[in-house]
């Protein structure tokens, strides 16, 4: 097959039934359009007037006085306020507040554990990522009635507060499935 010269090569002629390109016309103004409009302009115009017209009109500018209809004898013919049936408001002004002392417990030092597992490679690895992360963890390895396992834990914490920040800082870096557990 021959190479072809697509720079030389005349344009293809305009088609008149391209789809993508339909020559519509333009739409006509008809006198009925140029009626609506007209008589649009007028009502504005008409409007603008009548707010012009409103705000200097002399008529306007003077205050509006209020009628009074009730003679000022009226009030003093008001029966007397009705006696209050509860006496929550005098008790409240001599009540007294009782002031207990409470104390505050803590429950023991706080520990993060991110993962329990049974080869040390795994708990290794999760201990690099917590790393970059930028937190310290370390493994602890418990033996139990199911074999040896290599805990993963960050800690310990004075207070729970600590943890759980921390905790959210290992979520946001796609370090799931930590637990604030108490230090024992």
């Amino acid at each position: 097959m021959s190479n072809q010269d697509y720079i030389t090569r005349t344009p293809a002629k305009k088609k008149k039934n391209n789809p993508y390109k339909q020559n519509t016309p333009a739409p006509k103004s008809t006198v009925k359009a140029k009626i609506i409009g007209l008589i649009v302009i007028v009502l504005i115009a008409a409007f603008a007037y009548s707010l012009w017209f409103l705000k200097t009109s002399p008529k306007t500018k003077a205050p509006i006085q209020a009628v009074t209809t009730a003679p000022a004898a009226k009030e003093s013919n008001l029966p007397a306020p009705p006696k209050e049936k509860w006496t929550y408001v005098e008790n409240l002004k001599t009540k007294e507040i009782e002031v207990g002392q409470y104390e505050v417990t803590q429950k023991g030092p706080y520990r993060l554990q991110c993962g329990s597992f049974k080869t040390t490679r795994r708990a290794e690895t999760l201990k690099a990522t917590i790393a970059f992360v930028g937190l310290e963890a370390t493994i602890k390895k418990s033996i139990g009635s199911n074999g040896t396992w290599y805990k993963v834990i960050l800690g310990p914490y004075a207070r729970k507060r600590l943890a759980e920040q921390d905790k959210h800082k290992l979520r946001n870096n796609s370090v799931n499935r930590c637990q604030v557990l108490l230090w024992k």
